[in-house]
């Protein structure tokens, strides 16, 4: 199974305290550079990982994070998934300024985000549009003399914006910026790029081209987003990426979550709509068998996680989500490369969940191990769990294991 790869290149104070992290795209664990071919996508996958595949706490702590941001990433409406709070905007100089551009980074602005200006080597025309809206400028102090560093940054004192010495290779160069007043550093004499990695697990273009026509229809009512709801549950990676995605995007502590249902409510359809076009341009459309098989067990553990539930307590629809989500989510350990126990936490899912995941105690914790145990065979646990359980009948438990085989059978969507 392949990993997904994010890269973090500390920045540190005069102090040489650690004040943010540069967010870099990232192909593979050992790369030190990034070979990238389209901004946008580029960005994409950077934002797509951070908080959906690693959780944007576990990235940054507290933190911000500093993004690449190209114009066409200003100008659509991704920036709105990522809370301000997090993240620094890095703009370059483009090769032309718009009149559209600069609306959209005072609008940003006043709405709380940062920007950064990167890679700085002068002062002309086009950089000078640029430096009402930054708060920070990254200045490429190996690109520079001494002399010219000087009266560059002699320039920008007569704007109100904080300097990030960018490239320092030795103490010598830092030094000297210190001396100039810079108070921020970035470079390999500090630290080289780390390069964090899970294991991938991609939904693939099919389901979120089939959960993007679900969500652009604007129909608000309660089957539509229980359509957008079974969607979600043929995909276990993706429901993950959903809740974690809510949680970056909450205060405080995790949300506690009871069904994807209330995960989709929470985000809101506007959101789920720009998320899903993120995605689109990160998705990778081969998938290997290993995930595919994982991906379907794990789909089918939670129908018949819903199913027993429902034979437990027909009338309580909480309970049945709740039992379907500790379904799909028993096999993310092996999915994503990552402890059930580093996923729970991550998630805010309600304690009896936590419970059945990780220890298999609770009710839902039970049927979770009926499951494991029919899985393999084990027919002395299987009748010693439907005692203890004692409202299902190994004919019942037979007749449920035939619906959900059925019901498999008539959604071949679980495989893609």
């Amino acid at each position: 199974m392949q990993s997904i790869c994010l890269g973090r290149q500390p920045i540190l104070d005069r102090n040489h305290n650690l004040v943010a992290f540069e967010l870099l795209f990232r192909q593979e664990e050992a790369e030190e550079t990034a070979h990238v071919t389209n901004d946008l996508s580029a960005s994409a996958n950077v934002i797509v990982n951070a908080y959906g595949k690693f959780g944007i706490y576990n990235v940054l702590g507290h933190q911000r994070g500093f993004i690449n941001a190209d114009p066409d990433l200003i100008l659509s409406d991704i920036i709105s998934l990522l809370p301000s709070k997090h993240i620094v905007l890095e703009v370059k100089e483009p090769a032309s300024i718009t009149l559209e551009f600069l609306q959209r980074c005072k609008e940003l602005k006043q709405k709380g985000y940062q920007f950064a200006l990167d890679n700085i080597v002068a002062i002309n025309s086009q950089v000078e549009l640029l430096l009402p809206l930054v708060s920070v400028v990254k200045i490429d102090v190996l690109a520079l003399t001494r002399t010219q560093l000087t009266q560059l940054v002699n320039q920008l004192n007569h704007w109100p914006v904080l300097l990030l010495a960018l490239k320092v290779e030795n103490q010598e160069q830092e030094a000297h910026c210190r001396q100039l007043g810079f108070q921020m550093f970035q470079g390999y004499y500090f630290a080289k790029p780390e390069v964090m990695s899970v294991k991938r697990a991609d939904p693939g273009k099919i389901p979120l081209l089939k959960l993007l026509a679900l969500v652009m229809q604007n129909n608000e009512q309660d089957s539509d987003i229980d359509e957008i709801e079974k969607e979600f549950k043929h995909q276990p990676g993706l429901s993950y990426n959903l809740l974690r995605m809510v949680n970056s995007g909450s205060d405080g502590l995790p949300l506690k979550i009871n069904s994807i249902k209330q995960a989709v409510q929470l985000m809101g359809r506007k959101q789920l709509q720009k998320w899903i076009q993120l995605l689109l341009y990160t998705s990778n459309q081969s998938a290997d068998s290993l995930s595919d098989e994982i991906t379907q067990t794990a789909v089918t553990r939670g129908k018949l996680m819903e199913l027993i539930a429902k034979a437990e307590r027909p009338h309580d629809k909480n309970h049945h989500e709740r039992a379907y989500m500790v379904g799909i989510l028993s096999l993310l350990d092996q999915l994503l490369g990552i402890e059930m126990r580093q996923i729970v936490n991550k998630l805010g899912i309600s304690d009896d969940m936590n419970q059945a995941l990780l220890s298999r105690h609770g009710r839902l914790g039970q049927a979770l191990k009926l499951i494991e145990a029919k899985e393999k065979g084990e027919t002395e646990l299987i009748h010693s769990l439907l005692s203890e359980l004692d409202f299902l009948s190994l004919n019942e438990l037979s007749d449920i294991e035939s619906q959900v085989k059925g019901w498999s059978e008539r959604t071949p969507a679980t495989m893609n």
